[in-house]
């Protein structure tokens, strides 16, 4: 199955002169949908995780139903003020100015092995923040992935530590 005949590209959103790659109708497709959480089982599996942390939103898509597969934890990375209670947060740059990512502070123990997961991998930054922000908690990022990666944005250059995509877009 080509699960790239599943995803919708729409040009111009959120602003003009960006292709927007929805997975929409991935998720709404029960076949695709479940090969890619297949496929992404495959890749994220050898990391032996305790968790994975989803990035909002549609990170925690894709995260959430991996973790029932792959028997871990899930947990939440969010944008700032989403989360009740404590939070450890990080802030980042953005190519238009920063923003702020968070978890919940005490809800994983130190030194537990955590795969980071979105739906998409541009630029890096956010993923990048993540895995900061997941060692700031004193857990061990042991890998990354993602569903779709724009290899033209060069964002896996920003990571350091294990990444894979099941689909790549180079251009």
């Amino acid at each position: 199955m080509n699960l790239k005949d599943h995803i919708r590209s729409i040009p111009d959103f959120p602003k003009k002169g960006i292709l927007f790659y929805d997975i929409s109708t991935l998720l709404a497709h029960p076949v695709a949908w479940r090969t890619a959480i297949e496929e992404m089982a495959s890749k994220v599996r050898s990391f032996k995780p305790d968790y994975l942390a989803g990035i909002e939103s549609r990170g925690f898509l894709i995260a959430a139903p991996l973790a029932l597969k792959l028997n871990c934890g899930f947990f939440m990375i969010r944008k700032k003020g989403k989360l009740p209670g404590k939070i450890t947060n990080v802030s980042y740059d953005l190519e238009y100015g920063t923003d702020v990512i968070e978890v919940s502070k005490g809800l994983i123990k130190k030194n537990k092995k955590v795969v980071v997961i979105d739906d998409l991998l541009a630029t890096g930054g956010t993923m990048a923040a993540s895995i900061s922000l997941i060692k700031k908690i004193g857990a061990t990022p042991v890998g990354s992935a993602c569903l779709m990666e724009l290899k033209f944005l060069k964002g896996r250059q920003k990571i350091n530590i294990p990444f894979s995509s099941i689909l790549e877009y180079k251009k």
